[in-house]
């Protein structure tokens, strides 16, 4: 039997899930081990990112990718591998000519399995929930892709996720302009304007930021993926709200501020910042754009 895990929204029961049969083949390097317990290497002082590129090379944005994935899922190592693809850019044979840029939310209604996934969350599962009651989803369910915030697909079907990709819709890409600082050594403030080139909505947009990690390597000794090596890229590890675009107003620049917790064994190296301008009632994506945190802040 081969599948995807699902529950229905509201409720974690274990007999929602479905079939269960996947392998990953994973290699691990020095450079992407998850680091146990050294502090956060990150400096004082104030540092600019430049976008990229996927907006300024494109005058619409790029689509924003969304997986909800659980290390406690066998159903999910295979789509985390084509996750990883399409964010490297080496998934042309689904997204196309398509920019995208993505962001993986490990949920944690799984963790009852017998694994606990290291990065799962209980916001990223209400995350979802949102998403599947603005997607009129009878369950939520993992390993699920949506895409630029009104549709969704089982992550590991190829064929749905080119659909998608190809039809969504695109919008001018935001103007954004960010600079980092840590006041303190486990702390990351993201400071962010924006504006937009002309009005893409009649209701307000919030501004989200994310924060994401790469190259995480986890020995999974327990649960439905027990002795396999685990490989995340994308992983999200913050997600604030900087400022909010009212009614959609064109070229007036909004500024706001996050402040993120960092965690041991943070590095700039590993991690980057993806912008996204989202309606917060109909959750649809009006622009996103990456950010690659300089070397020293």
């Amino acid at each position: 039997m081969s599948g995807f895990c699902c529950f229905r929204r509201g409720k974690v029961d274990a007999n929602d899930e479905r079939e269960n049969t996947s392998r990953l083949k994973a290699t691990a390097t020095e450079k992407s081990k998850v680091r146990g317990d050294d502090a956060p290497t990150v400096a004082k002082g104030v540092s600019t990112a430049k976008p990229g590129g996927a907006a300024q090379q494109h005058q619409q944005s790029p689509v924003l990718l969304e997986l909800f994935t659980s290390q406690g899922s066998s159903s999910c190592p295979p789509a985390d591998v084509k996750f990883a693809r399409l964010g490297q850019g080496q998934a042309k044979d689904i997204a196309g000519d398509v920019p995208v840029i993505t962001l993986a939310y490990h949920v944690d209604y799984w963790n009852h399995l017998g694994w606990q996934d290291p990065f799962a969350k209980s916001m990223w599962t209400l995350r979802q929930r949102s998403y599947g009651q603005s997607l009129e989803q009878d369950s939520i369910y993992t390993p699920e892709l949506v895409v630029q915030g009104r549709a969704h697909c089982v992550a590991t079907d190829s064929d749905s996720a080119t659909s998608l990709i190809q039809s969504a819709k695109r919008v001018p890409a935001p103007l954004i302009h960010v600079t980092f600082e840590s006041t303190e050594p486990s702390t990351l403030q993201v400071s962010v304007t924006v504006s937009t080139k002309k009005k893409t909505t009649d209701e307000t947009v919030d501004v989200m930021v994310a924060l994401y990690e790469n190259g995480l390597v986890t020995e999974c000794t327990a649960g439905e993926n027990r002795g396999k090596l685990l490989t995340n890229e994308y992983v999200v590890r913050g997600l604030e709200t900087a400022c909010t675009l009212q009614e959609g107003v064109p070229k007036k620049p909004v500024s706001g501020q996050v402040l993120f917790e960092l965690w041991p064994g943070f590095s700039t190296s590993t991690t980057g910042i993806v912008i996204f301008l989202q309606n917060p009632t109909s959750k649809e994506i009006y622009g996103a754009e990456h950010f690659q945190l300089p070397v020293t802040l």
